[in-house]
């Protein structure tokens, strides 16, 4: 089994939002085979709170534009690790100290990377594509 094609949307979507607001450290992981809950973890880190949940809120309201809300909200007060459950994707965003202590993606190690079409690419680039047609 493999993440449904609604999950990697939603990764997508979540990846490209934290981008935007400078998450670092951007990755999706794979965990359908191993979980029931859930398709997908999105993680993705901040230096500090305030960048935590500006991250966050602009993965939401990125999400909610595309038609989905969240199931349950925590963290977000605290600013260290905040999660938003969509069902198919768990978006765990944390703060640089919380992701090296906690290591979310060393303990789904055995578990496939969801590769993140559009990430890392740079506002020339993306200009260069809507140019050329693609």
């Amino acid at each position: 089994m493999t993440a449904s094609p609604e999950a990697l949307e939603m990764v997508t979507i979540a990846a490209l939002a934290a981008e935007d607001r400078v998450a670092t450290d951007i990755i999706a992981i794979d965990v359908s085979d191993t979980l029931v809950i859930t398709d997908a973890f999105f993680i993705a880190s901040a230096d500090n709170e305030r960048q935590v949940n500006s991250i966050i809120e602009e993965i939401e309201d990125k999400l909610r534009e595309s038609g989905h809300k969240p199931l349950r909200r925590e963290g977000t007060r605290e600013g260290r690790w905040a999660l938003l459950d969509y069902g198919e994707v768990i978006v765990h965003v944390q703060h640089d100290d919380e992701r090296d202590f906690y290591g979310l993606e060393r303990l789904w190690n055995d578990c496939p990377r969801i590769e993140i079409e559009g990430l890392g690419r740079s506002a020339d680039d993306a200009a260069a594509d809507d140019a050329a047609g693609e």
